[in-house]
């Protein structure tokens, strides 16, 4: 297949990117570099653009023709969409119709969207099945249900066939640390807590300790990003040999929670380092716990988590920080 990837400069777009080709696929990276790197663009030529420029985005897709896209090209951090709503609202929502509007213009019918479990809000309970109500609380989680909605339309009007992928929390570095994840800044509490042990940070600190949960932290449902690659490949694979029920939100996870601090009780351990942290107020959008049930996309796709307890998450993600990250971020 000929695979564009908006986004692929980034975390989890760089990694699929490496599974598509190792796969045998031909990959196009299509990325403003506005918070990916081009260092991280390494399967692919890299055509520089914006999403939301429909002219150009629609002129790369008529010359090179792709079988499908697969789209990563949308803000995602929750906090930053409360206070600034209209900035996801225009790149997750208007960029995603840009896109859109383009693959039909270009006749190209396949794409995968990255979706999120931020679609299900606080859900009533765990694990969370693709059949529960959506009712995101954030503005972040607004737009990428719209966009799942949005798709839906235009299937419905053109005939487009579609797969959204609903993350749990990713995590983790490639295996043979050829990409793993650089955020400027960084938000993701794997990350920060690797940094507060290289004393790149100072302040790091766990958003909230009166949950209610054991040990008063938030429970999370962590996938190894090479796991939610396999599972783009995949998805893009089924879409393109015309699979049953080509419009389909899947929810990917393992369906083990784990605690903020059995992470970094976990991330000690793995590292042999000490950590140090406070105990900040709990952050907008928060729910106490979120787990998938990822049994759909086990069935449909015909997948399953390989990487994802949490020593490999760990163990993978300082590989990466220790051995490859310095030199994407200065580059």
């Amino acid at each position: 297949m000929k695979i564009l990837v908006t986004g692929g400069a980034g975390y989890i777009g760089s990694h699929t990117c490496k599974a598509l080709a190792l796969a045998g696929h031909e990959v196009r990276v299509y990325d403003n570099l506005s918070t990916g790197f081009r260092g991280l663009v390494k399967w692919g030529e890299l055509t520089e653009g914006d999403i939301l420029d429909t002219e150009r985005l629609g002129a790369c897709l008529r010359d090179w023709r792709p079988d499908g896209i697969i789209h990563f090209a949308a803000f995602s951090q929750v906090g930053e969409s409360v206070g600034n709503p209209g900035k996801y609202i225009r790149n997750n929502v208007a960029g995603t119709l840009s896109i859109l509007e383009s693959m039909h213009a270009a006749g190209v019918r396949n794409i995968i969207v990255s979706s999120t479990a931020a679609v299900y809000g606080i859900p009533e309970n765990c694990p969370v099945t693709e059949d529960m109500p959506a009712a995101p609380i954030t503005p972040y989680g607004e737009t990428k249900l719209f966009m799942e909605w949005m798709l839906a339309d235009f299937a419905r009007a053109y005939g487009l066939s579609w797969t959204a992928l609903r993350y749990f929390n990713a995590a983790g570095a490639d295996p043979e640390g050829e990409c793993g994840e650089c955020h400027q800044p960084e938000t993701h509490l794997i990350p920060r807590a690797l940094m507060a042990m290289t004393e790149e940070i100072t302040d790091f600190r766990i958003m909230g300790d009166d949950y209610p949960t054991p040990d008063g932290t938030c429970i999370r449902d962590y996938i190894h990003v090479s796991d939610l690659a396999s599972a783009h490949v995949l998805a893009m694979e089924r879409l393109c040999r015309g699979g049953d029920g080509q419009g389909l939100s899947l929810n990917l996870g393992t369906g083990n929670g784990i605690s903020v601090r059995e992470i970094l009780t976990a991330a000690a351990e793995v590292t042999n380092r000490r950590l140090n942290y406070a105990v900040g107020s709990r952050r907008a959008g928060d729910p106490p716990v979120l787990i998938a049930d990822g049994s759909r996309a086990q069935k449909m796709l015909c997948w399953s988590a390989q990487r994802s307890s949490v020593e490999t998450i760990l163990a993978d993600a300082w590989k990466w920080h220790i051995s490859g990250r310095q030199n994407i971020l200065h580059a």
